[in-house]
């Protein structure tokens, strides 16, 4: 096991350091979750069995989702080090845990044997990785599923926003969803107070969001008001979309999954992906740099998170081109907008066509709600 101290953490082979980490120079957790609704991305892609994909790893969640249909292979790729740890550990999760176990370790359940779990996944773990998580106790004993910045954003929401708006029972009430009826009346008449409207403004702007919750990188292309267009997504998260059935808002309200569970962590899920996780295979480096290296029209889906919100229209319109040289034709790209717009440029008509009424359907299903936009786009010949 690596040698730790407060402040310094060794990897070591016999006397040989391998790997030196601080905590001022170790990689951070911004996603311990994937937060863009995988059963919307699975009938956005439309996996076939067979199937060459490449995908944002992020938390890993969705990038293991896609191993549910059968592909040929998949490549997950992260520029962060510390979003590589994140699913390699889901990964050694699934082969080392069961699915209740799974459940627990992630956070989604209660459990006091947390890092119990995580020594039965250590050992399948990189160097680098196991380095990354024994340096991390307390993020491994508190759920792995919470250890990210955006989830900690939620939980001082949860914590110290939330019961200044509304007591616990009228939460609870919330989460209990019901008809589409009810729910719009329970909105109306006993979410929408005057509390809720303004600490939502504060919290969920610009300001705030740029230092608690997401990169400030994020708003480098953003224009307008960010909250009024949040306020305005949650509305129909919350009444257009039963709450019962919502795994994202629960975690958001509660810090678990109470109802419902992620397309991977659902019991129906888990050896479907258990088997398959040969398949998959990860890239520490930006997309761009993996793109370079793969042959013309030998990719079929591509699972793109929200990457482009963090880049200028024209990196954007430049990765573009690079992911319809390498996709094949009649394949698919998907990916979502929050707060940057971005959509295939005019240039790029011959190259992709944007499946809109297809999107358009599916985004008002996704119960990931904060998003503004989900992308779909065919490769073309």
């Amino acid at each position: 096991m690596p040698g730790r101290s407060a402040d310094r953490f060794l990897a070591r082979r016999g006397d040989t350091v391998l790997i030196e980490i601080t905590q001022s120079t170790a990689p951070a957790v911004k996603y311990a979750q994937c937060w863009e609704d995988a059963d919307i991305l699975l009938d956005a892609l439309d996996v076939r069995a067979g199937d060459n994909c490449v995908s944002i790893a992020s938390a890993g969640d969705n990038t293991l989702a896609l191993l549910a249909q059968d592909p040929r292979r998949v490549v997950a790729v992260d520029l962060n080090p510390a979003q590589i740890a994140c699913l390699e550990l889901r990964v050694s999760a699934y082969r080392n845990l069961s699915h209740a176990e799974l459940l627990e370790l992630n956070g989604s359940a209660p459990s006091r044997h947390r890092l119990d779990f995580y020594q039965l996944c250590r050992r399948d773990l990189s160097t680098e990785s196991r380095c990354f998580w024994d340096a991390r106790p307390d993020a491994v004993a508190g759920g792995i599923g919470a250890a990210g910045r955006f989830e900690r954003y939620f939980s001082i929401f949860r914590e110290r926003v939330l019961p200044l708006v509304h007591p616990k029972s009228v939460v609870d009430a919330l989460l209990q969803g019901g008809t589409p009826s009810r729910r719009e009346d329970f909105y109306t008449r006993t979410w929408n107070t005057w509390r809720w409207r303004l600490l939502f403004r504060i919290f969920f702007s610009r300001f705030v969001m740029a230092r608690l919750g997401r990169d400030p990188s994020t708003f480098n292309y953003v224009n307008g008001a960010v909250a009024e267009r949040l306020f305005d997504r949650t509305r129909h998260g919350l009444t257009a979309i039963d709450p019962a059935d919502n795994p994202y808002l629960q975690w958001i309200c509660s810090g678990r999954h109470l109802t419902a569970l992620p397309f991977a962590l659902r019991a129906e899920n888990f050896e479907p992906i258990r088997a398959r996780l040969d398949r998959l295979t990860w890239r520490c480096c930006t997309l761009e740099q993996y793109l370079e290296g793969v042959e013309p029209g030998s990719i079929d889906r591509f699972n793109l998170s929200d990457i482009f919100e963090y880049v200028s229209p024209r990196q954007y319109s430049r990765a573009l081109e690079q992911l319809a040289r390498a996709g094949r034709p009649g394949g698919r790209l998907v990916y979502w907008n929050m707060l940057a717009e971005r959509h295939r440029p005019q240039w790029l008509s011959a190259r992709l066509r944007p499946l809109a009424d297809l999107a358009r359907e599916l985004h008002g299903k996704d119960r990931a709600f904060f998003y503004s936009d989900l992308v779909i786009e065919e490769v073309l010949q």
